[in-house]
């Protein structure tokens, strides 16, 4: 027997791929734009809580992690930097696992602000990453260090999150349930 099915798979597909596509797309011209890391965080970690929410079966978000990684780089081979996203996508993982599926969609208020402090954790996670390794010392200047772009990151782990809680909670309200739902 196969740890996801037919139905999970497709899922988690269907969230890496508008992940790692929006992302190679669309957060190149933000951040040329902007100056700011904000988009890909929004798009990742709206994609992970929905996944997380939708197939809730530990191994998801990573599963998105790393097809969005490798879509980002078919997409944008010198984004190296996406790294630090499969690496968020882990901790998401497993910091959501932990939390147990069950407890967290018990209610609204506990899902929404669990799912807004994993994202903000994971997001600062993958801003520490991508500023350590692959930031340039004028750009990290410019935004107050690896703390600072940590922080920008953070900001866009906040977006993300909320917008996949809002949509979980529409969905939710309209009685559109995720695969393993149990009352």
């Amino acid at each position: 027997m196969t740890y996801f099915n037919s139905r999970e798979l497709a899922a988690t597909s269907l969230f890496a791929s508008l992940w790692g596509v929006l992302n190679a797309v669309f957060s190149p011209v933000v951040f040329q734009a902007f100056g700011l890391p904000i988009l890909c965080d929004m798009l990742g970690f709206a994609a992970l809580s929905l996944t997380f929410w939708w197939v809730r079966k530990f191994g998801a978000a990573t599963v998105v992690g790393f097809v969005a990684t490798l879509i980002n780089f078919i997409l944008n081979p010198g984004g190296l930097f996406f790294l630090g996203f499969t690496a968020a996508s882990i901790v998401f993982d497993v910091a959501a696992s932990s939390i147990w599926y069950k407890r967290v969609f018990r209610n609204s208020a506990v899902a929404v602000s669990s799912l807004l402090a994993i994202s903000i954790g994971s997001a600062a996670i993958a801003g520490l990453i991508i500023g350590s390794f692959f930031i340039g010392e004028p750009v990290l200047v410019k935004w107050g260090g690896v703390y600072g772009w940590a922080g920008l990151h953070a900001l866009g782990g906040i977006a993300g999150g909320l917008i996949g809680a809002v949509a979980i909670g529409v969905f939710t309200s309209r009685q559109i349930r995720g695969f393993n739902f149990k009352n």
